[in-house]
C-alpha cells in the first residue's frame, strides 16, 4: 500500500481547493464592497454581507491549518508560504495569489495555454485591476467622512486607485488619513512590481523575436551556403 508522503497530499489538497477558494475570494471581495458603498438606511444587506465575509475567512483560516498540517513543515510553513500568510492576516490581497491558482491549475494540463510572456502581462493585468478595485474599497472607507479629505465619493477612490497603481500620481486626489496613506505605499509599491514585471517580460519577448528574425534572415533571403 503506498502512502503519499508531506508534498504529494499538499498538492492534492491544493489541486481540489484552488478553485473553490478563488472564487470565495471574489465573493469576499464583492461582500467587502456592499459593506463599503451600502449606504442604505436598512442595515440587512451589511450585516448579511459581514456574516458572509466572515464565513468565508474562516474557510481561508481552515485552508490554511489544513496545508499546514499537510506540509509536514510546521511552523517553518509560516514563513516558506509567506504569501499565504500576509493575504490570510490581510484578506483583500488575496487577488495576489491568483499566480499561485493558476499555477496549480496548470498542473492538470500538459502544456500552458499562454506563452510565458503572456501569462506574466495575464497575471499583471488581472492582478491590478483587482487590487486596485479592493484598494479602492479600503481607502474610500477610510477617508469619505475624515476632515479635510479630498476622496469622498467612490469615483474619486477609483480615479486615485487608477493613478497610483500606474504609478503616474497626479495628486488631485489623495488620501488624508494615516491607514488611507498606509494603503496607498502598498497599492504604489505593488504599482511598480507589476510595471516592472510587464516591461521585462515584453523587452524579452521583443528581443526574442528579433533575435530569431536575425537568424532567419529577412524574408526572401537565402542563408544557405553557396
Amino acid at each position: 500500500m503506498h502512502v503519499r508522503n508531506g508534498p504529494d497530499r499538499l498538492l492534492g489538497w491544493e489541486r481540489r481547493t484552488e478553485l473553490p477558494l478563488l472564487l470565495a475570494s471574489m465573493l469576499f471581495l464583492v461582500c467587502y464592497a456592499v459593506r463599503v458603498l451600502n449606504h442604505s438606511p436598512d442595515p440587512f444587506w451589511r450585516d448579511l454581507a459581514l456574516a458572509l465575509a466572515l464565513l468565508i475567512w474562516l474557510l481561508f483560516v481552515v485552508d490554511y491549518g489544513v496545508r499546514l498540517v499537510l506540509s509536514g513543515e510546521g511552523l517553518r510553513f509560516v514563513r516558506t508560504h509567506w504569501l499565504d500568510t500576509v493575504v490570510l492576516v490581510l484578506p483583500l490581497l488575496r487577488p495576489l495569489r491568483i499566480v499561485n491558482t493558476y499555477v496549480t491549475l496548470q498542473r492538470r494540463r500538459d502544456r500552458p495555454r499562454l506563452s510565458l510572456y503572456g501569462r506574466v502581462m495575464a497575471y499583471a493585468g488581472i492582478t491590478s485591476v483587482l487590487l486596485s478595485f479592493a484598494a479602492a474599497l479600503a481607502v474610500y472607507q477610510q477617508e469619505r467622512d475624515a476632515p479635510g479629505a479630498t476622496i469622498t465619493t467612490f469615483g474619486d477612490s477609483v480615479w486615485w486607485a487608477c493613478s497610483a497603481i500606474t504609478t503616474v500620481g497626479y495628486g488631485d486626489v489623495t488620501p488624508v488619513t494615516p491607514l488611507g496613506r498606509v494603503y496607498a505605499v502598498f497599492l504604489m509599491a505593488c504599482g511598480l512590481a507589476l510595471l516592472g514585471a510587464v516591461t521585462g517580460s515584453f523587452s524579452s519577448w521583443l528581443i526574442q523575436v528579433f533575435g530569431k528574425e536575425d537568424k532567419e534572415g529577412p524574408p526572401g533571403s537565402d542563408r544557405s551556403p553557396g
